[in-house]
């Protein structure tokens, strides 16, 4: 299997960033890791052996970003403020550095966005914010609505509230969205979720799936016995869903 290391500095991110490519063709998949989860963790946990054929056979290409969660959603000695503004600063990076160069190795048209646990958010977010840049949205084990408090999932802005965040949680912004041409983007998306039956989160996948189906959005939600937010069950997600 091909295997890329990348790094370069980012100035909108103010310090070096890095990813992983894996595979010389297809579709292109932006992969955003877990909430403590690097550029490298979809190798080590086995999900990119779990991709082996479809990479290897030119299916698929993964580009594997790094995780600043613990600079941005999860920084809790910030400011709820400046924790989103930083999350935009990285979304900015995605954007207009990593898109770029995966478009500047790869000229696939499709483009994927992919994620488990809190990756999946990440996922969702950057393409329900852009839904003309990506083709399909495969996510595991996600949450919607970065405020909610479940089990040990606490709210991520502690009550506070502005307009970045709402527009950066797809449970807020997407029941009050109008615009005809970004929900034809959206229309023409293949969207996939994933949830386990028992995951925490549960409700919140049924309550996007109900606002998806309420726009026209077609989409998937395919629930798993049990509890599924576990890198065994995405292993075995992977390969069909992606």
């Amino acid at each position: 299997m091909k295997r890329e290391y990348h790094r370069w500095f980012s100035h909108r991110m103010d310090r070096d960033m890095e990813l992983l490519v894996f595979g010389h063709g297809g579709a292109k998949v932006l992969v955003f890791p877990t909430r403590d989860g690097r550029f490298y963790e979809y190798e080590n946990i086995g999900i990119v052996g779990s991709l082996a054929h479809k990479i290897n056979s030119g299916q698929i290409q993964l580009f594997c970003v790094d995780s600043v969660d613990h600079e941005s959603l999860y920084c809790f000695w910030r400011h709820p403020a400046d924790r989103i503004r930083r999350h935009m600063q990285f979304e900015d990076y995605i954007l207009n550095e990593v898109l770029p160069f995966m478009s500047s190795i790869n000229p696939h048209p499709c483009t994927i966005a992919q994620g488990s646990s809190l990756g999946a958010y990440h996922a969702a977010n950057i393409a329900f914010r852009h839904p003309h840049l990506f083709r399909k949205l495969s996510a595991f084990s996600g949450r919607y609505d970065l405020t909610l408090n479940i089990e040990s999932f606490r709210d991520l802005f502690d009550g506070y509230h502005d307009e970045n965040i709402y527009f950066h949680n797809p449970s807020h912004f997407l029941p009050n969205l109008n615009c005809e041409h970004r929900l034809q983007h959206l229309r023409d998306m293949d969207i996939v979720f994933t949830i386990g039956r028992d995951d925490p989160f549960l409700d919140n996948n049924l309550h996007l799936s109900r606002v998806l189906g309420e726009k026209g959005i077609h989409h998937a939600l395919h629930i798993w016995d049990g509890r599924a937010h576990r890198a065994s069950a995405w292993r075995k997600m992977a390969p069909l869903y992606i």
